[in-house]
């Protein structure tokens, strides 16, 4: 079957059948341009489809007009919801794209030819914040990480799990930003500005609600700045400062030194680097 070929039987049936989806997938490495910016559309179509059954499903139900045809009229309408909202501008299919194309090289025979690439496609594309927090932050990241040796993408990914990817930032009394995206403490030594909020900590394997007081800053990037400062001078942070070649070990060692008390935080924030180690590639 020709490319296109493939992508009108994906066009089709986009967002509902993974057989033409896993064909298109296939396609995109070793085949046009025209077949990974199709798979990228209906990777985000799959995503669009599953965001919108989630609120659909949230939204309480009267029960008197259920029925398994009405079930099958919604699920044909999220899917064609969830076309007509996907490759269009500001979405996440040109990020899904740039990722794919770069998981394409070269075959030495001809230098046309496209082959998979070694390294392995990501388990699912970055959200819409996701992307955007990337976005926001990364030429701050990048300069701190060039001044101090910290991957970007590591402290990108850890200010991300940290906020919520920027859903949660600590606020200050009058509501404005702090501008502390790592969550860090303001500690006897500490002499700035602090922000003053109710954090959730995990003791003795409690959850509890408390008050504490946080760091203050005059801009994102003095956050980054001054977080790089206490992983590379702090003596508790020594070993985590030997695994920047590894995300996971850098993870660990964070948990282990006691950056966080959630127990499951070395993972959270594994995964959480993960991502903006895909988008930051895919920005490359």
């Amino acid at each position: 079957m020709s490319i296109q070929q493939t992508s009108s039987v994906a066009t089709n049936s986009l967002a509902a059948d993974a057989k033409s989806l896993n064909a298109l997938k296939l396609q995109a490495g070793k085949d046009s341009p025209a077949a990974i910016k199709e798979t990228a559309k209906q990777l985000e179509s799959l995503f669009m489809r599953e965001l919108i059954k989630s609120m659909r499903e949230a939204t309480t139900k009267s029960g008197m007009m259920d029925s398994a045809g009405e079930s099958l009229g919604t699920d044909l309408l999220d899917q064609q919801f969830s076309v007509m909202m996907s490759g269009q501008p500001g979405g996440i299919s040109a990020a899904i794209e740039r990722q794919l194309s770069r998981q394409t090289v070269p075959d030495d025979s001809s230098g046309l030819k496209m082959g998979p690439a070694p390294s392995p496609a990501p388990a699912k594309p970055a959200t819409i914040s996701q992307t955007e927090f990337v976005e926001k932050h990364n030429t701050a990241a990048s300069v701190v990480e060039q001044a101090t040796g910290i991957p970007a993408s590591y402290m990108l990914g850890q200010a991300g799990h940290e906020t919520g990817w920027g859903k949660h930032e600590i606020k200050n009394a009058d509501g404005s930003t702090s501008f502390n995206l790592f969550g860090i403490k303001a500690g006897a030594g500490w002499t700035g500005k602090t922000a003053t909020v109710t954090t959730t900590e995990v003791v003795n394997g409690e959850v509890r609600k408390v008050k504490a007081k946080f760091r203050a800053y005059d801009s994102y990037q003095d956050s980054f700045r001054d977080y790089a400062k206490l992983i590379n001078d702090n003596p508790r942070y020594a070993q985590a400062r030997q695994q920047t070649g590894s995300a996971q070990a850098y993870a660990t060692e964070l948990k282990r030194a006691g950056y966080a008390t959630d127990p499951d935080y070395a993972a959270k924030l594994n995964r959480a680097i993960s991502t903006t180690q895909q988008l930051r590639r895919a920005y490359a």
